[in-house]
């Protein structure tokens, strides 16, 4: 197939199967004979993960972990992937220990009831799990393989989030609708702010002044600014947005935030350092997931109940286009130099693989996952 075919439009094909060879260069990065990259995807439904080969875009395998696994991350510092095991309803979950250079399970952390997500600090020796079943913080050492602390929440914590100066732990709890502020250094709570019904996702901007949460049963946004230099911490702002706001994707320089409005089929634009709302703008059938390109020029918006990923140019202030994936579209993540996107489509149990360069808007492949998978994580290193 000629290699001219690598700029064919989604709204020309529906579906672009290329062959890697068709575009391994110019788009494609050149490595080294000992770089590997994989992508782990959490299928929910067979207990499983699918480990992506990203150098070859290929299917690696597939590796048992424990029931029902709905999260997954990165270590930042060891060739290391964490999962969350939610397990079975109102039974102990656990996180499987995933080692990236074998591909294998190398050690499982129980916690507590129904774990959902998982957040880890900068120099990945501490993992934060948000337990929804038992209201509850897991706080693990990473390198013990153990558990050295118990935070109580609010009900049903969804959330936890860490700022950068790693002061402060932002618990979103959604059947408790109101927001806990964890104190790192004491391991307790510090504040709790309530009036955010179905609190569900949050996100801190880089200098850890403030933080913004996602309250998904209504149509808005809590605004607090955090405590720092003898100042409390403070509600600052309510936001109006769309309904049912579930996600936040915060540019990488913090100045936007845009809000995935899954009831109103819209995101919110929000200027982060004013708490304006800049304006809603349609995106497509359910937005439940958005995710910025590296340079901030770039939206990709997750469409669930759709077949589409919307993509939003920030610069011009519109949508550009949309890419056809698979059915229910839920996750997303950029390869690490950013040149493929990956789409986790949870109905048709598959990931698409986008080329990102010169915004080119098709589905470069189609790759096999296990049972409703839901969540994504990559992981690059130069294997010794």
């Amino acid at each position: 197939m000629a290699s001219s075919k690598c700029s064919i439009p989604v709204r020309h094909l529906a579906f672009t199967l290329l062959a890697l060879t068709a575009c391994r260069s110019p788009d494609f990065p050149q490595y080294p004979p000992n770089y590997r990259e994989y992508a782990y995807v959490t299928n929910g439904g067979s207990g499983t993960v699918t480990i992506l080969d990203v150098v070859n875009v290929r299917v690696d395998r597939e590796l048992a972990v424990g029931q029902n696994p709905v999260a997954v991350v990165a270590s930042p510092a060891r060739n290391e992937i964490y999962v969350v095991n939610s397990g079975a309803q109102d039974a102990e979950g656990s996180v499987s220990v995933v080692n990236a250079e074998n591909n294998a399970v190398a050690a499982t952390i129980p916690v507590h009831r129904q774990p959902v997500s998982i957040e880890l600090d900068p120099a990945g020796d501490i993992a934060y799990v948000a337990n929804s079943g038992s209201n509850t913080v897991s706080v693990l050492d990473l390198k013990a393989r153990r558990e050295i602390a118990l935070i109580g929440a609010g009900v049903e914590p969804m959330t936890a989030r860490l700022s950068p100066d790693t002061k402060t732990l932002v618990v979103a709890n959604r059947r408790g609708n109101s927001v806990s502020l964890v104190d790192t250094a004491q391991r307790s709570v510090r504040a709790v702010f309530e009036g955010c019904p179905g609190a569900t996702d949050a996100v801190i901007l880089p200098d850890s002044s403030k933080t913004f949460v996602a309250c998904a049963g209504g149509h808005q946004v809590m605004v607090i600014a955090l405590a720092h230099a003898g100042q409390p911490d403070r509600l600052e702002a309510l936001m109006d947005v769309g309904r049912g706001p579930v996600h936040l994707a915060l540019k990488p320089d913090g100045g936007e935030l845009f809000v995935s409005n899954s009831l109103s089929d819209s995101i919110s634009e929000v200027v982060t350092n004013t708490n304006d709302v800049g304006g809603a703008y349609m995106m497509g059938d359910n937005p439940v997931r958005g995710l910025v390109s590296r340079d901030n020029s770039l939206l990709y918006v997750a469409n669930f109940s759709s077949q589409f990923v919307t993509v939003y140019s920030i610069d011009d202030g519109k949508r550009i286009g949309s890419i056809r994936v698979g059915d229910g579209p839920s996750a997303l993540a950029f390869s690490s130099s950013g040149h493929l996107l990956f789409v986790v489509d949870t109905r048709s149990s598959d990931v698409a693989v986008a080329r990102t360069a010169s915004r080119s808007l098709f589905t470069f492949t189609l790759l096999p996952a296990g049972r409703n998978p839901n969540a994504i994580a990559v992981k690059a290193f130069q294997q010794k």
